[in-house]
């Protein structure tokens, strides 16, 4: 099967990107366990991509996160150069990985594409399965993050929790995890009443 134009695209400009992020990172360790998953998705969504290939739009979601991540990995999420966002927003934390959490809501859009398009269940329940799906994913993601952490110990552990203190930080993380996705699935609905042959 043919790949996507706007997969190859996106995936070149990002290797620019890895390259960039893997040139001396404030943290080797870090940087290999921030980049493991990014790496995994990208591979699934090539996967995937041959079997049944997305929109545009899911492209561009989909990869909004996978660069996200990739510049936190470089910097480590708490300490990436994000000054003038925080400072319009009023706070004193580094709120990139907030940012990136948002980012990874944005899925729910392909995995809701993917149900409807292969005809898997209602439109409605397509959209309640992708943010379920996402909500799950996130709480997954921050145990993992938490085992990590723990296991690694240290300065590298605490770069990779990238808590900043709050003890609040995981279940904010995964509120932007959920209000990503969120929008992610208005941007369907709207694009889905705009065009309902959109993904016949």
């Amino acid at each position: 099967m043919t790949v996507p134009r706007h997969l190859t695209w996106l995936t070149l400009i990002y290797a620019l990107l890895f390259v960039f992020s893997a040139v001396a990172p404030t943290s080797r360790s870090v940087w290999i366990a921030e980049i493991i998953p990014v790496v995994l998705i990208l591979a699934m969504i090539w996967c995937v991509s041959l079997y049944m290939p997305f929109s545009k739009t899911a492209y561009v979601l989909m990869f909004i996160w996978i660069a996200l991540h990739t510049i936190g990995a470089r910097y480590t999420f708490a300490n990436v150069p994000f000054d003038w966002f925080n400072h319009m927003i009023g706070s004193s934390r580094n709120n990139f990985d907030r940012v990136a959490h948002f980012a990874i809501g944005l899925y729910a859009y392909p995995i809701a594409e993917f149900v409807i398009r292969r005809k898997l269940a209602h439109t409605w329940l397509a959209r309640v399965f992708a943010l379920f799906a996402i909500m799950s994913l996130a709480a997954s993601y921050e145990i993992i993050e938490w085992w990590y952490a723990s296991l690694a110990g240290g300065e590298d552990g605490a770069a990779f929790l990238g808590s900043q203190g709050d003890i609040w930080d995981a279940q904010k993380d995964m509120l932007c995890d959920t209000l990503g996705a969120i929008a992610a699935l208005i941007l369907l609905s709207w694009q889905c009443g705009a065009n309902s042959a959109r993904f016949k």
